[in-house]
């Protein structure tokens, strides 16, 4: 790899996790569509994108509690939180494996953009504040989130965070939050990659981490500065680009 092309791939990175750590979606979305037009295979690309979410997740969710977007703290909400959706997310992952295999691709497609396009426009619609915080919705959220992951690969950030705040948490705490969280599913991702095939493309996963892991900090400083009202329309505004987006894509391959 020339350094040329190590450097336009780093640049890539860095601009889909600026966005990702930023509003909590959009990474996967963002990144794999132009890996793929670079040459790369889904195979190649697949497992570097799960290693690099879980590492960036990491050091995002870090940089977020350092910003006091989110606070970490042992005895927290935040905490528990992501801890339920963790959990949730390995749970809803698994089942996910049992169902993709009897389901058209398209369909899968058209499941999740409809589903991210509603929930964007929920979070568009209802009043900022109006939510009570409930561990029911959140519970709920967490399994189709990750039970979406599992199916597809894709479709994680935007119902996470989007739902977060229909759950009744604040905007820059449900990004924080999806980054500690989406990041611990991605290594499940990578657990259950490395044990089947055993091969990583560290060509391409150097260049990625490199970009990514450099925007973080970047991505929680703009959170930190975003007013509670503008972030909470970027997310909805994201998560319905990315329904429609989806839904294009899977009519269109259909």
């Amino acid at each position: 790899m020339t350094w040329e092309f190590f450097l336009l791939i780093a640049l890539l990175a860095f601009v889909a996790e600026y966005i990702d750590s930023s509003l909590g979606m959009g990474y996967g979305t963002t990144l794999t569509p132009l890996l793929l037009l670079l040459g790369f295979t889904p195979l190649q690309i697949v497992p570097v994108v799960l290693l690099s979410e879980f590492v960036t997740g990491l050091v995002a969710a870090g940089f977020h509690h350092t910003y006091q977007n989110v606070s970490f703290r042992r005895d927290s909400l935040d905490s528990r939180v992501a801890l339920v959706l963790m959990l949730i997310g390995i749970v809803g992952a698994i089942l996910a494996v049992s169902v993709a295999v009897h389901l058209p691709g398209w369909v899968i497609r058209v499941y999740i953009g409809i589903l991210v396009l509603v929930l964007g426009v929920f979070v568009l619609v209802t009043p900022s504040g109006s939510q009570r915080f409930s561990w029911g919705r959140l519970v709920g959220i967490g399994l189709l989130s990750s039970f979406n992951k599992g199916l597809s690969g894709g479709g994680y950030g935007p119902i996470m965070t989007a739902g977060q705040i229909l759950a009744g948490l604040s905007p820059k705490a449900a990004v924080g939050i999806t980054s500690l969280s989406e990041g611990i599913v991605s290594l499940v991702g990578v657990i259950m990659y490395w044990a089947t095939v055993r091969e990583l493309e560290w060509q391409l996963a150097l260049p990625i981490l490199v970009g990514a892991i450099i925007s973080t900090p970047l991505a929680a400083f703009t959170v930190q500065k975003l007013p509670m009202r503008s972030l909470r329309y970027l997310i909805a505004l994201l998560a319905i680009t990315l329904g429609v987006v989806t839904l294009m894509r899977a009519m269109s391959a259909n």
